[in-house]
C-alpha cells in the first residue's frame, strides 16, 4: 500500500504540484492547527462538535481542511476547547 507520504515526496518533484501545494500552504496550516488545538485540549471532535452546536462531521472538514471557516466559527471552536483565538498578520519578506 501506498502512503500519502510517498506520492508526496514523488509529486513534490513536479514544478506544477509544487506550486499548487505552496499556494494551499496556509489553509494546511490552519486545518493542522485546528486538529492540534482540539487533540491538546483533550477533546474528541464529537465533544468539540456538541459544544459547538454543530456536527462531528463539520470538524473533521475543519481539520481535514475542506472547509473555510469563518472568524465566527473559529471563535466558537475556540470557546469550545477552552481556548482565546487570536489572529495576526506577519510581514512577508519579498522574493
Amino acid at each position: 500500500m501506498t502512503k500519502l507520504k510517498d506520492l508526496h515526496g514523488k509529486w513534490s518533484k513536479d514544478p506544477a504540484y509544487r506550486e499548487a501545494y505552496d499556494a494551499l500552504e496556509e489553509e494546511f496550516a490552519l486545518a493542522e492547527a485546528i486538529a492540534e488545538a482540539r487533540a491538546a485540549a483533550g477533546l474528541t471532535q464529537a465533544q468539540v462538535a456538541e459544544r459547538m452546536q454543530t456536527t462531528q462531521s463539520n470538524i473533521a472538514r475543519m481539520e481535514a481542511g475542506r472547509s473555510s471557516p469563518s472568524t465566527r466559527t473559529l471563535e466558537k471552536f475556540a470557546h469550545a476547547i477552552g481556548a482565546r483565538l487570536k489572529i495576526s498578520f506577519d510581514p512577508v519578506r519579498p522574493r
